[in-house]
């Protein structure tokens, strides 16, 4: 199972001795694409720069709920995964980038800013990435996708329709049964969902196993036809 999120606007700076020219990052048939949106992005400065994890580098919400960080001044608030949790992110976490393209969690990456809906000196980012994952989706192992992005991202690179995958919408359930549609606080949910996959004694493999893991979290999903509702009853 691969689980796919959108990355954070906001970022950590800094990093390692690396730059991004000196790292290799995965699925390099994206290796042309990412150097023309580079090119047309005129952040050439990216190259030298400083380069660290993307599940670290990227913050916001989502990424502090994976990282099960609590809020400021808690015992939590700087939590971060565990060295075995982080190998499983490798291998079952990717995220979608609009400067850099479909990356692993454990990429190396610089810190950059760049819209997934923008056009950049006459390069439409959508239909440019759009086109350059079109061999990369029949390629991915390790079953299938569950897709946390947001529709900004999920539109920079949507998933062929023969690729198995499930879209994940997010509702927050009130004491009266209520229900509505969650718009910022969904991404809590999701990192709560992610973070108990990474967790847990075994990585899911299937829904059902999926569904085992949001209820230890304290989430349950629904499941219709390829979508999946995550009901969480927490909406802050």
């Amino acid at each position: 199972m691969l689980f796919l999120l959108p990355p954070s606007e906001t970022k950590r700076s800094g990093g390692g001795s690396l730059t991004i020219e000196q790292v290799a990052l995965t699925f390099g048939g994206l290796n042309q694409a990412r150097e023309e949106v580079l090119a047309a992005s005129g952040n050439q400065e990216l190259l030298h720069a400083a380069t660290m994890r993307a599940i670290d580098r990227y913050t916001g919400t989502l990424f502090g709920a994976i990282h099960g960080r609590g809020l400021k001044g808690t015992p939590t608030e700087h939590n971060n995964l565990t060295a075995a949790e982080v190998s499983r992110a490798k291998s079952t976490v990717l995220i979608q980038s609009a400067m850099f393209g479909l990356i692993p969690a454990t990429d190396l990456i610089p810190e950059y800013k760049l819209s997934p809906s923008k056009s950049i000196n006459g390069l439409n980012l959508k239909k440019h990435w759009a086109q350059a994952h079109l061999t990369i989706w029949p390629r991915l192992t390790g079953g299938v996708i569950v897709d946390l992005r947001s529709k900004a991202y999920a539109e920079l690179a949507p998933i062929p329709e023969d690729v198995e995958h499930f879209v994940v919408t997010v509702e927050v359930e009130y004491p009266d049964g209520a229900r509505r549609t969650l718009n910022h606080f969904n991404k809590k949910a999701k990192g709560q969902l992610v973070r108990a996959a990474l967790t847990a004694k075994k990585t899911p493999e299937t829904i059902v196993e999926l569904k085992a893991c949001a209820r230890r979290a304290g989430l349950a999903i629904e499941v219709s036809g390829r979508n999946l509702t995550l009901v969480t009853r927490e909406a802050t």
